[in-house]
């Protein structure tokens, strides 16, 4: 697979992941500045990595909530908790996650991700309502 395909099976997965308005919103703001950063995670996170077929993206979302509540990346993993839905999580799901998190991450980190999933979760019930 070359770059080109690459980028188009990427860009593929990501609006299926994060959804066709916030990848529409998020090329919306490419310059030239952050052009060829757009372009490398589309091509290797989600063209490269998401789409191999070892791991479901169930799992791969699991695994992605787990390192964003580990290495304390609030943005991504707002942004991930609503994609995970896209993949196939619950809140129960995420729950299990987040409590995973708390052993292995400590409460403190599990405790952030707690309240940022609650706001997804409002969110998404006000945007539904």
């Amino acid at each position: 697979m070359d770059d080109t395909d690459r980028y188009k099976a990427g860009m593929q997965v990501r609006r299926a992941v994060l959804g066709e308005a916030h990848v529409d919103r998020s090329l919306t703001k490419i310059n030239p500045f952050n052009e060829e950063f757009q372009n490398l995670i589309t091509r290797y996170a989600w063209g490269e990595i998401w789409t191999r077929p070892g791991l479901d993206r169930k799992t791969r979302s699991c695994m992605t909530l787990s390192m964003m509540i580990a290495l304390n990346r609030p943005d991504e993993f707002k942004l991930h908790v609503k994609a995970a839905f896209n993949n196939g999580l619950t809140r129960e799901d995420i729950k299990e996650v987040i409590l995973q998190a708390a052993i292995y991450c400590g409460v403190p980190a599990a405790n952030s991700a707690v309240h940022l999933a609650e706001e997804v979760f409002a969110q998404m019930e006000k945007d539904a309502g």
